[in-house]
């Protein structure tokens, strides 16, 4: 999907929200348990529930690997799922893969070949031979970990060198000579909002996914304040809050709730910045 359809379902849906599919099988409704694949089940269901308010979803590989062949067969059937029922889906693999350019190659492979993802999340530490064969693929988006919104993010993020330059500013610096616009974004956790007015300096156009609203105590409403730009160039993230909003049969009524309350509140920050012209 390229920047320009990713922009125009934004328009539609009148939202910037993704869901992030991070299914714990302890977490999920025990009623799920008697069916085949439970993991798959749960994540059907969410989608169902959710695709008319977001415009991407995100499960995070850790909640699938974690399970053996069992999680992936689950992750691999919800890709197919959405890729035959939501085609207007953005699809991101979070992974945060990055290692020597033969091994990235094998991630790349992995992501963009196999399972046919529209973009994968990247840790940049390794530098550019690491990130480059994830750019391979025209057609696929590397989102490149910049400043995250975990208690530990300041312990090398934030460090400045003698210059006063943060280190997250020199990987969004440097890794724009990688790849464009068109095909790198940044994450920036939403507990780092302020910020977001320094990555505007430096990455003015790029899409930012951004994690930590809700759950973990991130405001939507200063991270559109900051960090929205005229083609929006924010996909902000909730899981927890919508995902396990409630854990009885209803859980899925009760996701689509959640999921909609977030899509209202995006649609008041888009129709602001003058993005589209009416609230949904």
């Amino acid at each position: 999907m390229d920047k320009q359809h990713l922009f125009k379902n934004i328009q539609k849906k009148q939202s910037f929200l993704c869901v992030g599919l991070d299914t714990d099988i302890k977490k999920i409704p025990q009623h799920l348990l008697k069916e085949k694949d439970p993991i798959f089940a749960f994540n059907k269901a969410i989608i169902d529930a959710t695709a008319d308010y977001c415009v991407a979803f995100k499960p995070n590989m850790a909640f699938y690997e974690s399970m053996g062949i069992t999680g992936l067969t689950a992750f691999e059937k919800t890709i197919a799922y959405l890729r035959e029922n939501y085609q207007d889906q953005f699809i991101i693999a979070d992974a945060k893969r990055g290692d020597i350019g033969n091994t990235s190659a094998m991630y790349a492979q992995t992501f963009f070949s196999y399972y046919k993802v529209d973009a994968v999340t990247v840790v940049p530490y390794m530098g550019e031979d690491g990130v480059k064969p994830f750019l391979l693929y025209p057609e696929a988006w590397v989102i490149l970990l910049a400043l995250t919104s975990n208690k530990g993010s300041g312990d090398f993020q934030l460090t400045e060198d003698k210059q006063g330059e943060k280190l997250f500013e020199k990987v969004i610096k440097k890794s724009q000579e990688w790849a464009s616009d068109e095909q790198m974004m940044y994450v920036v956790g939403a507990t780092q909002s302020k910020m977001f007015l320094d990555i505007r300096k430096y990455a003015p156009n790029h899409f930012l996914l951004v994690p930590g609203i809700g759950t973990q105590g991130g405001s939507l409403a200063e991270v559109a304040l900051y960090g929205m730009n005229n083609q929006c160039g924010l996909l902000v993230n909730s899981s927890r809050a919508i995902i396990y909003a409630d854990h009885s049969d209803q859980f899925a009524h009760f996701a689509r709730e959640a999921a909609h309350a977030l899509q209202r509140e995006m649609a008041g920050y888009l129709q602001d910045k003058g993005i589209i012209s009416c609230k949904g």
